[in-house]
């Protein structure tokens, strides 16, 4: 009888415990996705002639937007009936776990349009730009949600499952599921959505159409997200049943406005962009 060929994966997700605190694999993904995108933006930011102040102000909106979002939106959206209860928890309890990458969509689409009010620059000029981000960023999160062993897929006999053996203590290598690596799946998808936007940034005139790039990050980002979810564990005992889970039901409106973004972009003509709206308001 041949064995089943799987990948043992028994990470340890803590890098460092000082005195108690610990240091996780995750938390520093999350800081390289902010500081990845501060990176490219500023980089977006140099080469269109725009100031290095509109790159600093956006760097703090998008962290702050992208944190309360994602934090927020999986209260809203996964544990509403604890939260709206105990809405302090939200903040106490953040150590626990629990964000969302919906939730911090709508978090950045807010901090860009606060961002581009405060420094006066066109909101869509902004989305695009942070389209081209977004897809990197969140392939770097979905690399520490491998190191945590969480968001994980259903069983499979497919050679590339993994045996998540930190959800299974005590168990026996033998004993232990193999499961799809949805956090792989969805990261080498988005770092492919970033590779085509890059693409289209540097190489065509996609940046002059505003919102083609946009809208291909939204759809790049939740056609991924809609159809991995199809092997992915549920992660509320609410979605069991459901036809569509509730990752699924909150990736269609975005994927809505993405179609709607390009279909926008394709059937308007190029803009050349006003550089001198770039301008700190008091």
């Amino acid at each position: 009888m041949v064995e089943q060929l799987s990948i043992v994966w028994d990470f340890n997700p803590v890098l460092v415990n000082i005195f108690g605190f610990e240091i996780r694999y995750y938390s520093l993904m999350w800081a390289a996705a902010l500081l990845v995108g501060a990176w490219i933006f500023g980089y977006f930011c140099r080469k269109e002639g725009r100031s290095q102040e509109l790159a600093d102000s956006a760097f703090l909106y998008i962290a702050l937007g992208t944190m309360i979002g994602a934090r927020v939106g999986h209260c809203l959206f996964y544990e509403p009936e604890y939260y709206l209860l105990k809405p302090w928890a939200i903040v106490t309890e953040i150590r626990d776990g629990g964000l969302a990458s919906h939730g911090a969509t709508i978090g950045i689409i807010v901090a860009i349009w606060l961002c581009s009010r405060r420094n006066r620059v066109p909101v869509m000029w902004m989305c695009d730009r942070l389209g081209v981000i977004a897809p990197i960023s969140g392939a770097l999160i979905r690399f520490g949600n491998l190191f945590n062993s969480e968001i994980i897929g259903c069983e499979t006999a497919l050679p590339w499952g993994f045996k998540f053996m930190r959800l299974h203590r005590g168990l026996t290598v033998e004993q232990v599921p193999a499961c799809h690596p949805t956090q792989l799946y969805e990261a080498l998808c988005y770092i492919a959505t970033f590779a085509l936007l890059w693409f289209l940034y540097n190489k065509t005139g996609a940046a002059k159409r505003r919102g083609l790039m946009f809208g291909v990050a939204l759809i790049g980002i939740f056609v991924t997200r809609f159809f991995i979810e199809f092997v992915k564990v549920n992660q509320v005992a609410f979605e069991e049943g459901m036809t569509l889970n509730m990752g699924q039901w909150l990736s269609v409106p975005f994927i809505i406005i993405g179609i709607a973004s390009v279909w926008y972009a394709l059937s308007h003509p190029a803009v050349e962009d006003n550089k001198k709206s770039n301008v700190k308001t008091r």
